[in-house]
């Protein structure tokens, strides 16, 4: 694999895309998807259609609302922000991605020890 690129497992840039709004408040899908790039050093690029057919299934799900308003360029955009709901998504997927990461880190070390 080496350098190249991440292909994201089922359901994480969902949980990326919440930790992001709450972390960042609220945001547009292009700032949402570059500040996603930035935080994973570019080792994950987004294209318009997938960060927002996220966007679009999180607020399906009530984890995300939306408003339209006025970009820093004076285009108007739709901002985007983390709702109660999304909270509380957000703590159990992060409980969850903590524990399989353990699990995983765990299981490719067991042949290290010997």
């Amino acid at each position: 694999m080496g350098d190249s690129k991440l292909d994201l497992l089922q359901g994480t840039l969902d949980l990326m895309v919440l930790q992001t709004l709450d972390a960042m408040g609220e945001l547009h899908g292009y700032g949402i998807a570059r500040r996603i790039e930035q935080v994973s050093g570019d080792a994950v690029l987004l294209n318009q259609g997938t960060i927002y057919a996220s966007l679009v299934r999180l607020q399906q799900r009530g984890w995300i609302d939306a408003e339209w308003g006025i970009s820093d360029n004076n285009r108007k955009a739709k901002f985007y922000s983390i709702t109660k709901r999304g909270r509380k998504q957000l703590a159990e997927d992060a409980a969850y991605w903590h524990r399989l990461a353990a699990v995983m880190n765990r299981v490719l070390n067991a042949g290290n020890s010997q």
